[in-house]
């Protein structure tokens, strides 16, 4: 297990509870429960950040089992389905008192786990797969992507070829480890850094930054809407001592935020990597320093260490080639039997390569719709109505290929405004283009604003 491994050789790494301020060394947590290094079964493990998951995660990563990191938040009728479905060994989830069929066992003073009663292997999981994570776009009840230790721990050192982690460095766990984001940001800094501070605080809440300033965090990482939010609230106007870089997924930021951020880092003297990965590739698959934040917004930057693209010559799809791509998907118990690594991962994601070497994406393939034969790409329309109206927030969405609908929350937009820009950047008749006034996004337990949940209430008003 080369994961674990490398997390115990760095002796220097400590846990923080930031509730408490309590530190327990990586030595003494990872072996704290006592479980027998050759048992195997299934865990299901609902993450929250805080100590006690990270203490469960490091344990059983330990041993022979494999485990399912999935988010505490997810609702309980979700999670009463996916355990019937594959009726896990164990579940870790302080949330719930009680789980039919389950007897709560306490392995520790201050760590209970739900055991399955009369237990009975139904299925032998393939030994390749030790975590399970949902996919990104997941709602409901999640798909899992199989993931094994080589795959994680390959696509942590193509990371640590860029990122500069320090022995020094005290890293928020404010990304949830239940995204693969959040696990490759755990598993790096794990592997490199000082302190892991376990905190399940939101950085648009007071009390994180109440943390940061106690603990003194070297780095942040999230998705474009974080980042338009930190800019709403003026954070990059002033400077932040112990921050040292930043990391970012999970989509684009907009050209006028990235000149912001550019301005920020040369000031204050800080670093910015925009990322690009996928729950498949294990990982991430592409990166940006600081100075490509001047390149097109749709700049992905360029493979990471022992990673490479191609693009398919007949529908522009980026695909991509690392010892990091997963095992295939599991939608029941029984495709935990398996675990069959394909040599290219189709990432879904149309793109072309600029003469300089970086990468750009162009769309997703789910993304394009046909208006009266005109093939239009929903991403696009989105970066030129962000980019015209100094970075606000626009969801474009297809309305069965015969309208675009353009969402947006900011009251003060004036609506025929973002009409009138997709008629004389695009040539779209007004007559085809429906304009709404949202509240707020709706966004997906990783941050993400949640697409499928708006196509589908935008399906119900066609």
């Amino acid at each position: 297990m080369k994961i674990l491994e490398n997390v115990i050789a760095n002796k220097n790494l400590g846990f923080t509870d930031a509730s408490t301020g309590k530190t327990i060394p990586v030595g003494t947590l990872y072996r704290s429960l006592g479980l027998n290094p050759v048992e195997k079964g299934l865990l299901f493990l609902y993450n929250d950040n805080q100590l006690s998951s990270i203490e469960v995660l490091l344990n059983f990563y330990g041993t022979a089992h494999t485990i399912a990191v999935l988010g505490q938040k997810l609702h309980e009728e979700f999670k009463e389905r996916i355990e019937a479905e594959y009726r896990p060994k164990y579940i870790f989830d302080p949330q719930r008192e009680a789980i039919e069929g389950y007897s709560l066992k306490e392995f520790s003073d201050h760590i209970r786990i739900f055991a399955k009663d009369d237990y009975k292997s139904e299925v032998t999981i393939h030994p390749d797969i030790k975590i399970l994570l949902s996919t990104s776009g997941t709602t409901g009840v999640p798909k899992l992507v199989k993931l094994s230790d080589e795959s994680l721990y390959q696509n942590a050192l193509s990371i640590l070829q860029y990122m500069p982690v320090q022995e020094s460095d005290v890293v928020p766990l404010n990304v949830p480890i239940n995204f693969v984001y959040g696990f490759s940001i755990f598993t790096t800094n794990c592997m490199r850094a000082g302190r892991i501070v376990c905190t399940d605080k939101d950085i648009m809440q007071k009390a994180f930054w109440d943390e940061m300033e106690e603990y003194g965090y070297s780095t942040l990482g999230g998705v474009p809407f974080l980042y338009e939010n930190l800019n709403r609230i003026g954070f990059f106007r002033k400077d932040s001592p112990s921050l040292r870089y930043f990391t970012h997924t999970g989509g684009v930021i907009n050209a006028e935020l990235r000149k912001t951020i550019f301005s920020y880092c040369h000031e204050f003297k800080k670093e910015f990597f925009a990322q690009y990965g996928q729950t498949e590739a294990g990982g991430r698959m592409a990166y940006l320093t600081t100075e490509g934040l001047l390149e097109a917004e749709t700049s992905i930057g360029t493979p990471v260490h022992n990673g490479s693209f191609r693009i398919d010559t007949e529908t522009d799809e980026l695909l991509f080639s690392h010892m990091s791509i997963f095992g295939g998907y599991a939608n029941k118990l029984e495709d935990l039997a398996t675990y069959e690594q394909p040599s290219v991962l189709h990432t879904g994601d149309t793109a072309r390569k600029g003469e300089n070497g970086i990468y750009y994406i162009t769309g997703r393939i789910k993304r394009i719709m046909k208006l009266f034969g005109i093939r239009l790409n929903l991403d696009e329309v989105e970066f030129i109505l962000k980019n015209e109206m100094q970075g606000n927030t626009f969801v474009c969405l297809n309305a069965n290929d015969k309208k675009i609908v353009v969402l947006y929350d900011n009251p003060d937009i004036d609506p025929q405004i973002i009409t009138e820009t997709i008629k004389n950047k695009l040539r779209i008749n007004p007559q085809y283009v429906r304009v709404e006034l949202i509240e707020s996004f709706p966004l997906s337990q990783n941050g993400k604003i949640n697409y499928p949940l708006l196509q589908n209430l935008q399906h119900e008003n066609i």
